[in-house]
Formats: C-alpha cells, sequence, structure tokens
C-alpha cells in the first residue's frame, strides 16, 4: 500500500495568508480600524488636548509641525476639521495656523486614501451599482483632479466619506493630495482666522471668514440640491433603431 504523498512545507501557511490577504479579510480589517478611530474620539476627545492641553514647552516650528502630525492623525480617525482649525488659528496665528491645518489635512487625506486604497477598494469596486455610485465613481476615475477640487472647494461633502470614495475609485495619489492641498485652503483659512480673532469678534477679520463660512456653506447646499434633482430626471428614452430587412425574392 502506496503512503500517501507528503504535503508540500507551507502550504497551510500559504493557505492562510491568502485568506487573511483576501478582499473580504481587509475590508472587515479597514471597518474594525475604523470603528476603534471612531470609539477612541468619543472616548478621549483628542481635539480638547489639541486646544486647551497644548504642551506648553513646544513652541516654535517644533510646535507647528507636531500640531500637524496630531492634526492628521485625529482627522483620519474622524475628529472633525473645524474644530481643529479652531484651534490651530487659537494656538498659533492666522500665518502658522494655516500651515499646519493645511499639512495635517493633507496628510489625514493620505493616510485614509492609503487605508481604503489597500484595504477597501478590491472588496468595494465590485458593489458599485446604482446610478449615483457608477456616476461618482466614474467622474473620480476620470477626472480625478478637477472632482476632487470641487469637492474640496464646496464643503458640503463630508472629509472622511471623499477620501474614501477617491481611495475606492481609480483616482491616482498625485491628483488626489495636490487636489486636496489647493481646494482646502479657502475654507480652511476661514476657520483658523475666525480662532485668531476669536478674542474679537467684533473685528473685520472675524466677520469676514464667518460670512465666508455660511456664504460657502449655502453656496454646497445650493449646488448639491442642484445636482441631487439633477440625477433624480429621468434619463432621455431613445428609440431603437428599425431592422434592416432584405429584399423579398434576394438571394442570399
Amino acid at each position: 500500500m502506496l503512503a500517501p504523498a507528503p504535503r508540500p512545507p507551507g502550504s497551510l501557511a500559504v493557505r492562510c495568508s491568502r485568506a487573511l490577504l483576501s478582499p473580504r479579510a481587509r475590508l472587515s480589517l479597514l471597518a474594525l480600524l475604523l470603528l476603534c478611530a471612531a470609539g477612541l474620539v468619543l472616548l478621549y476627545e483628542p481635539q480638547r488636548m489639541l486646544s486647551s492641553g497644548w504642551p506648553q514647552q513646544t513652541d516654535g516650528a517644533g510646535a507647528v509641525m507636531l500640531f500637524g502630525l496630531a492634526y492628521g492623525v485625529c482627522t483620519a480617525a474622524f475628529v472633525p476639521r473645524p474644530v481643529l482649525n479652531l484651534a490651530a488659528g487659537a494656538l498659533f496665528g492666522s500665518a502658522f495656523g494655516l500651515t499646519a491645518a493645511v499639512a495635517g489635512t493633507v496628510l489625514g487625506a493620505g493616510i485614509s486614501f492609503t487605508l481604503g486604497r489597500f484595504l477597501g477598494q478590491d472588496a468595494l469596486r465590485p458593489m458599485l451599482r446604482g446610478r449615483w455610485l457608477t456616476a461618482a465613481d466614474g467622474q473620480l476615475s476620470r477626472h480625478g483632479f478637477r472632482s476632487m477640487l470641487a469637492i474640496r472647494l464646496f464643503p458640503g461633502v463630508p472629509f472622511a466619506a471623499a477620501n474614501y470614495c477617491a481611495a475606492v475609485s481609480r483616482m491616482r495619489y498625485v491628483p488626489f493630495l495636490l487636489a486636496t492641498a489647493i481646494g482646502t485652503v479657502p475654507n480652511t483659512a476661514a476657520y483658523v482666522i475666525a480662532g485668531a480673532q476669536a478674542g474679537s469678534p467684533g473685528s473685520p477679520a472675524f466677520l469676514f471668514s464667518a460670512g465666508f463660512i455660511v456664504l460657502s456653506g449655502l453656496g454646497a447646499a445650493v449646488v448639491a440640491w442642484r445636482k441631487r434633482h439633477g440625477l433624480r430626471a429621468p434619463a432621455p428614452v431613445t428609440a431603437p433603431a428599425p431592422e434592416k430587412r432584405e429584399p423579398v425574392g434576394t438571394a442570399p
């Protein structure tokens, strides 16, 4: 009686690695990471540490860089960006606060995009069905920089949602990060200036920044309503082309 053939070495390890690296497993890991990040934000409220509990011994360029790093991590963990922008202005003033906020915004967007691209894209792309999802995916995939720049300029789309939608699409890194860096400057600057001038709410700078925030929010709401109305409109129905028939009596 012949003995059974020995299994190739490492076959179990190969199967386990394939199972762990499968699209569904990576998507589950992404969901777990996001749930943990959201739970930590609700539990520890890191935005308070950035505003009131900031270490007093840190100042200058090192403090700006440290704040930008903390800003990026907090943004990837779903801390609201307006709160962080106000904190940046209150701590560092308009110029340095804007620098730290924009750098942290790009860093947080890059972290979210990387997580979504490597852990969620393969599992989520086959689920892109429906008119809205396919239209958004096609727009981001074909016109990445222009589409992301418009999304960043109008604050109607949540920051985290835009990051993960771009990651699931076929958009590339450089257009995504460049559009994020440029498109978030106006709205971020308004919040940073408002935070820097919070002590004098009657100053022209504070009133201008507050008015810009209100007007940009209203503009985003109007654009979103018009886009939604356009998507609800029924697609035009075209009549099928008549079939060509051969004359009777002709040879095949």
